[in-house]
């Protein structure tokens, strides 16, 4: 990864953590011990932090940085291709999308994310449905995870569980319940949504150009699509 990519990443990530917390970039920096500006130039991007500062603001938040690896980008290249030749259904079958949808029942949500760039044709890799929530059902949202023996991510153990599973509580929105595991994007109001069908079912999703702009992994993922496919066009 880049430079300005990381800085990238970093600066979207701290901006969607601190979002969640209803925190300004003041409040932050008040809590963590740094000024303002350093909060916002990480924010922006303009360059990567030095990790005693960037643990310094998550643990501020009652955060910390883990060390994780993906799959370098030829693999990721290769992933992309064989999800092209897959159907759409296929693609939603393999993370049991409808399966959720039915279980989750009249709770209001719109799709978001990786999963709203897939439904609208996009071949990305999809690890889970991903919907996005009003902070206003979150209390609706904790009885139905309780009810779906719900199990919350827990970013100090790598694992499921340990974690109160209120979507109020510090940490990443991310669940796994009887019926899969789950990703949510709180927000005071639902996003604009389209209508997408597949066979005889609709679903109420984020459109792609909204995606690109709140969801840095899934844009990534669509430049690199697009790449993708331009070469082939170019190679034909």
């Amino acid at each position: 990864m880049s430079d300005d990519r990381l800085a990238t990443a970093i600066g979207a990530l701290l901006r969607r953590e601190r979002g969640s917390r209803f925190l300004t970039q003041q409040t932050l920096a008040d809590l963590a011990g740094v000024s303002q500006a350093a909060v916002a130039r990480i924010e922006r991007g303009d360059r990567i932090p030095s990790f005693r500062l960037i643990e310094q603001i998550l643990d501020a938040m009652d955060l910390q940085l883990t060390v994780g690896v993906e799959p370098l980008d030829a693999q990721v290249d290769a992933r992309l291709d064989e999800l092209a030749t897959q159907s759409p259904v296929e693609r939603l079958d393999g993370i049991g999308l409808d399966r959720m949808i039915d279980r989750l029942g009249d709770l209001p949500f719109v799709l978001t994310g990786a999963t709203a760039a897939l439904l609208q044709g996009a071949p990305i890799p999809v690890d889970m449905p991903e919907i996005a929530l009003r902070w206003a059902d979150a209390a609706r949202f904790t009885v139905w995870l309780n009810a779906a023996l719900g199990q919350r991510w827990n970013a100090r153990w790598e694992e499921y569980g340990g974690v109160h599973v209120e979507p109020e509580e510090p940490g990443e929105h991310r669940w796994r319940t009887k019926h899969g595991e789950l990703r949510a994007r709180m927000c005071d109001e639902l996003p604009e949504s389209i209508e997408v069908r597949h066979g005889e079912r609709s679903y109420r999703v984020v459109p792609l150009v909204e995606v690109e702009l709140t969801d840095p992994h899934a844009a990534e993922l669509l430049r690199r699509h697009r790449d993708r496919h331009r070469q082939r066009r170019s190679a034909g």
